[in-house]
């Protein structure tokens, strides 16, 4: 009889010690939904220590001047980054916290330690440029992982999916030249940050190996499914990773206050099951998964039961392929893929 599945995960209430003003989204409380959908599984579920992050870690991503004025903010904290991101006098510490930690579940599975998991941290990562904090990130905890487990752990190539419902552009922009990291967006589009267009494709030698699906408002499970199964897995096939990382935004659920996205819990099981399938298929199962948006309690806990609930299924089960007729929403965003690289990856939208 064969053994059942476990999961990894990383979560400490350290990481609601980093605060924002009164009424921010991004708010402690968000890690609350996501601890109660993990202790529903149990034993099911086995913990990974956090850790802090190597100093030189965040330096392979973010500029020296970046991390010392996230060090001086933090003295005179509360004070404001940008706009919308905040530090609290605990900020600096934590997001060490969260970027250590994401690197380490990232590192047993690149070791084959554990089979897989997910990384339950804030602040939250992918909007952080090499030389800016935004979007409620001060480190890029996904691309801090990338790079170390490029660094340290011999791991060449990377697909890096985000499927937050905001575009990565700090997780973007870190890999923009760099044909070792494929990078993969759905993004709600028009929307924050404003990039993410089909054209942003990479430059120099990482030509190509930046992929957008921008989707406009109100796409549910079967354009994110569609989108997957016809724009990922042949991308993702072309590019042949050895290990993939999601940045596991739960901000396209339809409970989300901030996007207009439709995204159910079964879709979010359906999109796991697809990406444990890649795994499978091309870098022997080694997968992670990081925490990043998501700001409806029900969203974040309906989206975690669905994404633990997946890694723990026996196998992966792929869901149905949502037809693309002419004239459809799945239709056009796999054309505006298709066109922006112009035949660059077999298969792309035929499948």
């Amino acid at each position: 009889m064969t053994a059942a599945r476990r999961i990894h995960v990383v979560e400490d209430t350290r990481f609601r010690d980093h605060r924002s003003p009164e009424g921010h989204p991004e708010r402690p409380e968000r890690l609350i939904a996501v601890s109660d959908a993990i202790a529903r599984f149990g034993e099911r579920v086995e913990h990974l220590a956090p850790q802090s992050v190597d100093p030189e870690a965040v330096l392979r991503v973010h500029a020296r001047d970046h991390v010392e004025l996230v060090e001086h903010a933090v003295t005179r904290a509360p004070a404001r980054l940008d706009a919308d991101t905040f530090v609290s006098p605990e900020s600096l510490a934590v997001a060490r916290l969260a970027a250590g930690s994401t690197v380490a579940l990232a590192r047993a599975v690149a070791r084959r330690e554990i089979e897989t998991g997910i990384a339950a941290v804030r602040p939250p990562g992918h909007h952080a440029e090499a030389d800016r904090a935004m979007g409620f990130c001060l480190f890029n905890n996904v691309a801090v992982a990338a790079r170390a487990l490029q660094a340290e752990e011999g791991v060449g190539k990377l697909l890096i999916l985000d499927w937050d419902v905001h575009h990565g552009n700090g997780t973007q922009h870190s890999f923009y030249s760099d044909p070792s990291i494929l990078y993969v967006s759905t993004h709600q589009y028009p929307h924050y940050p404003g990039t993410g267009a089909f054209d942003e494709t990479g430059a120099g030698p990482g030509e190509g190996w930046t992929v957008n699906v921008p989707m406009p408002a109100h796409c549910g499970d079967e354009e994110y499914i569609g989108v997957f199964m016809r724009v990922l897995v042949p991308v993702a096939r072309a590019f042949a990773p050895e290990m993939i990382l999601v940045s596991c935004g739960f901000d396209a659920h339809r409970d989300d206050p901030l996007a207009s996205m439709q995204l159910t819990g079964a879709g979010y099981r359906a999109l796991t099951h697809i990406v444990r399938s890649l795994a499978d298929e091309l870098c022997a199962g080694r997968l992670a998964f990081v925490l990043e948006g998501g700001y409806a309690p029900s969203g974040l806990d309906d989206g975690t039961t669905a994404v633990i609930a997946a890694l723990l299924d026996d196998a992966p089960a792929l869901p149905a392929l949502p037809d693309a007729d002419p004239g459809s929403m799945l239709r056009a965003l796999v054309g505006g893929v298709a066109e922006a690289h112009a035949g660059r990856f077999p298969g792309l939208g035929t499948v």
